[in-house]
């Protein structure tokens, strides 16, 4: 009986590591030497097999809503032992890149790659292309901030809120201050979108400093959504389903209680409590909010970024914070903002908004920098302003 149970004792676990074998036969993606990319995914009874990603040429795609660009599609071929293929026909360019499949009309992760991020409720794989804007999303060989989960009270609001927080290299035990960019989400994100959601914010800020492109700086994430003590899963609401249409987004509310988050920022870590030490930008959503608390608080910022930026209020907002902001706008750049940064994809939808919004800085004068990229409304530009954006922030300090 004993000889007998070593024997199948020793055959489960040959069956087990043939079967963790098994699955690491499939390599997806593959990336050549010359940056072209090949995708696998095996499934020997599926029909149709396509892979989907923004890698690839946009499509229109027709709603209720309207129409708008979504990521292509491009089909595997079917091969041996039930293994689709398909490989990009050109190098791509050096980025981070998500895809997914399209199993008989089924959209699915691949199994064979155990990176993804999830952007609100959608959950895509990813993979970086080096040698070139990529490389600043990479975690490299150099010295590493640290991130921070913290909760802060919130008087305005009467809860404790989630904040993530990064420090950069040697904070823990160089006994400086340190200036403070604030970094807000877009609609469905929270505080994890710039860390774990697309945005690479502790890579590209460990690049950053590292290289002397950037000040050495405390990075602020809050969530944006004060009807959410957290993200997702993350607080004693439990494991909710991620959604973008959220209690009291963009209403004013958010912009109301900010103070709350500086002062608790402050009163914790080491920050240089001045204005011109005091950044704030954010993304879409965040961009709007970014705007608003710049202009509710004149004196709070010195550095400003709207990426992607919703400008104005929803229709029908009563908020005091959207009120009079011809006047707002005069009190902020009469202190003269050490830099107002606004970038804007070519093709994304709020384009019109940021033109007519520049219109009017510039008829009353007041100077900012603008940078318009390729593509539209995406992670991938996002990412991007936040690697021009940083260099620019606290030269003097």
């Amino acid at each position: 009986m004993l000889l007998l149970a070593s024997i199948l004792c020793l055959t489960l676990q040959a069956n087990a590591q043939q079967a963790l074998f098994g699955r690491q036969e499939v390599i997806s993606p593959e990336i050549h030497p010359d940056n072209t990319v090949t995708f696998r995914f095996r499934d020997a009874k599926a029909i149709e097999v396509k892979v989907t990603g923004d890698f690839l040429p946009t499509q229109k795609v027709e709603t209720p809503r309207g129409t708008y660009d979504a990521p292509g599609t491009a089909d595997l071929k079917e091969g041996e032992n039930g293994v689709w293929t398909y490989t990009t026909p050109q190098p791509l360019p050096s980025e981070l890149y998500l895809y997914s499949f399209i199993v008989d009309g089924l959209k699915v992760n691949d199994p064979a790659n155990v990176y993804r991020i999830r952007d609100i409720a959608t959950i895509n794989n990813f993979f970086i292309i080096g040698g070139g804007q990529g490389d600043w999303y990479r975690v490299k060989e150099v010295p590493h901030g640290a991130v921070i989960r913290c909760w802060y009270d919130s008087p305005t609001l009467k809860m404790q809120r989630r904040l993530t927080i990064y420090t950069p290299p040697g904070y823990a035990h160089s006994g400086k201050r340190y200036p403070v960019l604030y970094l807000l989400h877009g609609v469905g994100g929270d505080e994890e979108a710039w860390i774990s959601r697309g945005g690479c914010a502790s890579q590209i800020l460990d690049n950053l400093i590292a290289s002397g492109k950037a000040q050495p700086m405390i990075v602020v994430m809050p969530n944006g959504n004060v009807a959410q003590e957290a993200a997702p899963g993350e607080s004693p609401a439990g494991f909710v389903k991620p959604s973008a249409n959220l209690p009291h987004t963009m209403d004013g509310t958010f912009e109301a209680s900010f103070p709350d988050i500086v002062n608790y920022v402050d009163k914790t870590f080491r920050t240089i409590k001045k204005k011109d030490s005091r950044a704030i930008a954010g993304l879409s959503m965040g961009g709007f909010h970014a705007l608003h608390i710049s202009a509710q608080y004149p004196g709070m910022f010195g550095y400003v970024g709207l990426f992607s930026a919703a400008i104005l209020p929803r229709e029908g907002s009563r908020s005091p914070i959207y009120a009079d902001q011809d006047k707002k706008m005069d009190a902020q750049f009469a202190q003269k903002p050490l830099l107002y940064w606004i970038g804007i994809g070519k093709a994304d939808f709020l384009y019109k908004a940021n033109a007519d919004y520049r219109k009017k800085l510039d008829e009353k004068g007041y100077k900012y920098v603008y940078f318009e990229s390729e593509g539209g409304h995406i992670w991938r530009n996002w990412r991007l302003y936040l690697t021009r954006f940083a260099p620019l922030l606290f030269q003097k300090h």
